[in-house]
């Protein structure tokens, strides 16, 4: 089974065997948000290249954001990270996107584009296995400002779901660095874990 952890992972679901990756998935990944977007091109800069970058910006208009989009999407691949879209796999493609971001439901089994799921339990990442995704974000790890008082898995659930993942696991909500470390978890995404200035760039 594939773990988030220091285990060796496919790069495509194992039912997609004629879907290879161009390169490996990125191990950190920013996630772009109304909070940190004021900060984003400096946030895509620092970051070690091939990381990954998933653009969200659910409070912009379609046309506005469709542009802001093609302008950090421009950075990013300056920088040799790929890009993913949050929404279906049609509008990722038809705005240039590596891939798209989102529910199980909206990515349709089969698409050639990079499918990046959200995962909060067991239940959804069996729905994520049989959309056969390439990988799951699964959520939230720790406390978060995006669900403030929210529930969180914990580490030791976290742990328990991700070792039943058949693809690789990208620990989201409260990562930053130092977690990831402490935790030995590979693969990580962040709002503020990624955004915030630092002396020292993040790393993988």
């Amino acid at each position: 089974m594939a773990r988030c952890y220091s285990v060796p992972v496919p790069n495509c679901h194992p039912s997609n065997p004629r879907k290879p990756q161009a390169r490996p998935l990125p191990r950190l990944w920013l996630i772009s948000d109304a909070r940190n977007e004021a900060g984003l091109e400096r946030a895509l800069a620092r970051l070690p290249r091939g990381s990954g970058f998933i653009y969200r910006h659910y409070h912009l208009g379609e046309a506005d954001r469709r542009a802001r989009f093609t302008r950090l999407a421009r950075t990013a691949r300056a920088h040799g990270h790929t890009v993913i879209l949050a929404g279906n796999v049609a509008k990722a493609r038809q705005w240039g996107a590596d891939g798209a971001y989102g529910r199980a439901r909206l990515l349709a089994p089969g698409a050639q584009s990079l499918r990046l799921v959200t995962v909060h339990s067991l239940t959804e990442l069996r729905a994520a296995h049989a959309a056969r995704a390439d990988a799951v974000l699964l959520s939230p790890v720790f406390a978060t400002r995006s669900h403030p008082g929210g529930q969180v898995l914990g580490p030791v659930r976290f742990r328990a779901i991700a070792a039943r993942a058949q693809v690789p696991v990208i620990a989201l909500g409260g990562m930053n660095t130092h977690r990831a470390r402490a935790r030995g978890i590979a693969r990580w995404a962040a709002i503020d874990g990624l955004s915030r200035d630092s002396r020292h760039p993040p790393t993988a």
